[in-house]
């Protein structure tokens, strides 16, 4: 269990970027979900971008991603089939992957129809038991003699909060306080509480299914399990909070205090990776296309942020190389902007509407919970984070700060 690990971005679309390009937010190739960007038109990546999944295609791996893949808006170059996947089952856009019962869905190239769903009244097949069987089937598919990357992007408990009737019962009757939900966009179910609750178990379940599916295939001592997640949470009503999603960490998804970006991030390999350990290396999205080159030996991107976390994963800490810092951007809420250099955490808030915002500084050593700006103390620290914070990102015509929009009005 990785301690201080951190998704690529506070939103779904540039995390995952992240994790499949090696690069953060400053360098990425997708900054922000889709229209956050100077034209106002959504960006994919591109062909010209190597993905982790190109790579271990080249590694002779079958490749696979079911569920969310949401870097294909323009259904163009960024479809999963064009970006190494073999074979994928979901859904290319965000917007689709907003609801539960899919009236299509995509298989490869196709959009095909899934019979009898109708996704504004929630009747159908639900799209967790789509994915789930889906990757038990591909799975199935795989033998002992080529390896295999499967990208299980499961889509729940986002936004919106439902599930089918019985999958409730083992909440529904605790007593727990009503948090009322209003269907609209999203087509929640009334009762929050019972429907997230039930939701995350769901997934635990499901999760449980593939494991066992391993097992049973002959392939759980041989295939590394990597479970985490690509943002903050949403759900939690953080001034009169039932659940606790964040622990101690301060804010929520689209937040770059650290309830919005650092994450659960557990491997699991069996006779390789020691059970039951817990490192505290700190490690980024950007960081798992070099870890998984690294496994594979074969060569990565020159140009990528990550750095392999292997050693840690095979308990050689000594061989681990450490990040000089963390960077990361959001060009939503304001634009903001956040770094991690040692246990220094910056972050700068408003700066689409005030290039030269005030930067906050947080001690993640002795205030885990970012609740003590400390920027007034340590002007010399201030002054080393402004800089790293200029030079981390490629100026970019698409994803621009205020101070950059000379570039795409010329």
């Amino acid at each position: 269990m990785f301690t201080n690990h951190y998704a690529g971005s506070a939103v779904c679309g540039p995390s995952r970027a992240s994790l499949m390009t090696g690069m953060h937010t400053g360098n990425s190739p997708v900054r922000e979900n889709p229209k956050w960007t100077h034209s106002g038109q959504p960006v994919d990546i591109s062909s010209a971008d190597v993905t982790v999944a190109e790579e271990l295609k080249r590694a002779n791996y079958n490749t696979g991603i079911i569920g969310k893949w949401g870097l294909a808006e323009n259904l163009d170059e960024g479809i999963p089939n064009l970006q190494g996947f073999d074979y994928f089952y979901g859904f290319n856009r965000h917007k689709n992957a907003h609801h539960y019962y899919p009236e299509n869905i995509w298989e490869n190239k196709n959009f095909i129809p899934v019979e009898g769903n109708l996704t504004q009244d929630k009747i159908g097949t639900y799209s967790q038991d789509l994915f789930t069987n889906k990757a038990l089937s591909f799975l199935d598919k795989q033998t002992s003699e080529k390896p295999f990357f499967l990208y299980l992007a499961y889509t729940i408990p986002h936004f919106e909060l439902t599930i089918p009737e019985d999958e409730k019962q083992q909440y529904s009757n605790l007593n727990w306080p009503l948090r009322k939900m209003k269907a609209a966009h999203y087509r929640h179910d009334e009762n929050g509480h019972v429907t997230y609750a039930a939701m995350v178990s769901r997934l635990d379940k499901d999760v449980g299914k593939i494991l066992e599916k391993l097992k049973t295939l002959g392939f759980d001592e041989n295939t590394l399990v990597i479970f985490t997640s690509d943002n903050g949470h949403e759900y939690d009503n953080l001034k009169e909070e039932f659940f606790n999603s964040n622990g101690e960490f301060r804010g929520k998804k689209r937040d770059l205090y650290d309830g919005g970006i650092r994450m659960p991030f557990v491997a699991r390999w069996p006779n390789t990776i020691k059970s039951d350990t817990t490192t505290d290396h700190v490690s980024a999205f950007w960081d798992v296309f070099p870890t998984l080159g690294d496994l594979v030996e074969t060569e990565i991107p020159a140009n990528i942020d990550g750095i392999s976390f292997l050693p840690t994963l095979l308990n050689n800490d000594e061989n681990q190389k450490e990040h000089e810092y963390l960077y990361w951007e959001f060009h939503e809420k304001g634009g903001r902007q956040a770094v991690r250099k040692g246990n220094w955490k910056a972050v700068k808030y408003n700066v689409l509407q005030q290039p030269n915002a005030a930067l906050e500084l947080y001690d993640l050593s002795k205030d885990i919970k970012e609740e003590h700006n400390i920027a007034k103390e340590y002007p010399q620290v201030v002054k080393e984070m402004e800089k790293i914070i200029r030079g981390a990102r490629t100026p970019s015509t698409v994803f621009t700060f205020k101070q950059e929009t000379y570039l795409s009005s010329k």
